[in-house]
């Protein structure tokens, strides 16, 4: 691959190990700013996007966090509004919020590695706790985190499956047999 794009979607890690260096604030900037152009569904904007930066409340949040194997210096916690949701008149069973999650969660995660962060999503929570600890309103949940950090030295996330998994592996041409 050759194009810086391709190789920043092809090199992205998972990160579990990193450093106790702050992250500036301008990365998570550019990080929430790039968050802002993933794609929604319909066009309806309900997410919210949580930063903690605090060391406490981040010890807090890895509690109640079993998933949480990382120690990073700033979790962004992706939030549904619900409210916000529901006036949109966006019906129930309409599955685009957890794609939402989804896209806005994977543009951080590339976003953090162009910018040579380490992150890493966090599912495994107890979504009533963090809701408490960040204080968010009845109507908004923490639907998944992206903890981000500076990774450490020579760790990387190993990428190897038992057998090698290609693109022509995981595809069909028109109609399954």
């Amino acid at each position: 691959m050759t194009n810086e794009t391709l190789q920043i979607i092809k090199t992205r890690r998972v990160v579990r190990m990193m450093t106790g260096e702050p992250v500036a604030r301008t990365n998570i900037e550019q990080i929430l700013e790039a968050a802002r152009w993933a794609p929604v569904g319909g066009n309806q904007r309900f997410l919210r996007f949580v930063v903690a930066e605090d060391p406490k409340l981040i010890n807090l949040i890895r509690m109640v966090s079993p998933g949480m194997i990382q120690r990073p210096q700033v979790i962004i916690t992706i939030c549904a509004d619900w409210d916000k949701f529901r006036k949109n008149k966006v019906k129930g069973h309409d599955r685009s919020s957890y794609i939402d999650v989804g896209t806005a969660m994977q543009t951080m995660l590339l976003a953090s590695h162009s910018l040579e962060l380490g992150s890493g999503p966090v599912t495994s929570f107890n979504k009533i706790s963090v809701g408490i600890m960040l204080n968010l309103p009845s109507h908004v949940t923490p639907e998944l985190m992206v903890c981000v950090g500076h990774p450490a030295s020579g760790y990387q996330m190993p990428m190897a499956p038992k057998q090698k998994i290609t693109w022509e592996s995981l595809v069909d041409w028109g109609r399954v047999s």
